[in-house]
């Protein structure tokens, strides 16, 4: 290993791809803890993995994500260097196979409508749609350019089973990009087959914060990792050289200061974040050069990208018990269930439970999200986006036919929702270049990360598009000669292929 002991490293932006830029930056690069620094603008590190509130108050957390055994190698590898919060001898990758052996999603009610469960494997594409979904797959990127998704199939391809199935899992929207899609469908090709059971998804022990961001950061700071929250950088000025470019500093708002940045240090920049938007510092640099892409082509519509999610406290089991028995699933093996004829376009999940390290044994969490908040609810007069937690669970509940338990449901519980205005503007129809490279052409000491960034092939809106970048950016800044756990590309697997039209026939 090289010897960077004495450079120093300023990582913008405490989410999950700055928090694994330190880890990798000291396990694969050998840099000391006291030479990083996360600048955070919030009071605490996370980003959407973050949580509030509290059993009493009501507990509220961004999303419940999903991850998958093949496709996330470079989360995996970022578990395998931290160990578990409950048992210091295991790594939180142990944990994580030990517990997805134990609890396994097979999904029973993937799609509700008119509040009964009905036969989601049944993908009801037409003959024109099937063409078009082989094709996608098969035919290069480039062919499809700055298409949206509603360009390319019939108007009847948005009333299927399969785009229920599909966009809820992945949050698309019809005008989302077709790339964005095609991607998707080339790493999940091997899963595709169960999009209605869900088997190929695994799930954390606990909520993400408590299961992955804890445990790093009680980690990095054993490490001497230093932490500056509550600090907003606003600005990263560069020295341009001979088509090169050299971070020179940092400047920071609330300390009205700029931090000198030597030509051996190294700047990694969170570009932009899904749920707080945090484009400010990367439409600053984007105005020094072209390489470091378009950020207005994400966050100037988020009429277009906003989703609400939603967490629900329970005080008792009932609503649990009462889903349990309509779905024939016990939390935690049900995977996402979507209501087709929802309005707001609304899907839930319960997870394992306790869902919180701190959670009592008398509480119990679930969660969802609508992704069109705009729209008036099917029972609720109102749009979601205007609607409060009480006129959300009731709306849910009537979604599942527990109309005479509602009241008492909705006695019993608290749900928090919140409205994400760009969750989904990673999606958004866009140019090669208009996301920078992780790397951006010319950078000497320079690096962006998270799920702004083009990486060839990856696809964004995951915890590994955040964890690959950063694990791309500490390599290639210092030259090492690790290898990044490679990307599944089974387009090129003649028996998928095989499968894949053989599912789309169903």
């Amino acid at each position: 290993m090289n010897n960077h002991n004495n450079k120093k490293a300023y990582i913008i932006g405490g989410g999950i791809a700055g928090l694994s830029a330190a880890t990798f930056l000291i396990k694969d690069a050998g840099i000391k803890g006291e030479n990083i620094f996360i600048f955070d603008q919030s009071s605490e590190s996370g980003g959407s993995f973050s949580i509030q509130g509290s059993a009493e108050h009501g507990y509220s957390c961004r999303g419940y994500r999903m991850f998958e055994e093949s496709i996330y190698l470079s989360t995996y590898d970022l578990l395998s260097k931290i160990p578990s919060l409950t048992n210091p001898q295991k790594t939180l990758k142990d944990e994580f196979f030990e517990f997805n052996q134990k609890v396994k999603v097979y999904a029973k009610a993937r799609l509700v409508k008119n509040g009964e469960v009905i036969n989601a494997h049944h993908l009801e594409l037409n003959w024109r749609d099937r063409f078009n979904l082989i094709k996608l797959l098969l035919l290069p990127e480039k062919i499809f350019g700055t298409s949206e998704i509603k360009d390319y199939f019939t108007p009847s391809f948005f009333e299927t089973n399969f785009w229920f199935e599909w966009s809820s899992t992945f949050v698309f929207k019809p005008w989302h990009s077709l790339i964005e899609m095609k991607r998707y469908f080339i790493r999940f090709i091997h899963d595709y087959q169960q999009i209605d059971t869900m088997i190929c998804f695994r799930s954390a022990p606990y909520c993400e914060y408590d299961f992955i961001i804890l445990p790093l950061l009680k980690w990095l700071k054993e490490n001497g990792v230093n932490f500056q929250q509550n600090c907003k950088v606003t600005n990263i000025e560069f020295d341009k050289n001979n088509n090169k470019k050299t971070v020179t500093s940092i400047s920071l708002q609330n300390k009205q200061s700029k931090i000198d940045v030597n030509q051996n240090d190294l700047v990694f920049l969170t570009n932009g974040s899904i749920t707080d938007g945090a484009f400010d510092v990367w439409e600053n640099i984007a105005k020094k050069s072209k390489y470091f892409g378009n950020p207005s082509v994400f966050c100037n519509s988020p009429e277009k990208s906003e989703c609400e999610t939603f967490t629900i406290t329970f005080n008792d089991s009932k609503f649990f018990e009462l889903v349990e028995k309509f779905t024939g699933n016990k939390a935690g093996t049900g995977g996402l269930i979507t209501f087709k004829d929802s309005n707001w376009f609304m899907s839930i999940i319960l997870p394992h439970q306790p869902y919180f390290i701190n959670q009592p044994k008398n509480t119990f969490v679930c969660g969802g999200y609508g992704s069109s908040p705009d729209n008036f609810g099917n029972y609720i007069n109102k749009k979601m986006s205007d609607c409060n937690g009480k006129e959300i669970l009731e709306e849910l509940c009537c979604h599942l036919g527990f109309n005479n338990e509602a009241q008492e449901i909705i006695k019993n519980a608290i749900c928090i929702p919140s409205l994400l205005p760009y969750l989904t503007s990673q999606f958004t129809p866009r140019k090669k270049t208009d996301r920078p490279e992780v790397v951006p052409r010319g950078s000497q000491n320079f690096a962006c990360i998270g799920q702004y960034v083009e990486i060839p092939n990856e696809i964004v809106f995951t915890v590994e598009c955040s964890i690959r970048s950063a694990k791309i950016a500490v390599k290639k800044l210092l030259n090492l000669h690790n290898k990044i756990p490679p990307l599944h590309q089974g387009q090129y697997n003649i028996k998928l292929i095989f499968d894949v039209i053989k599912t789309t026939l169903r």
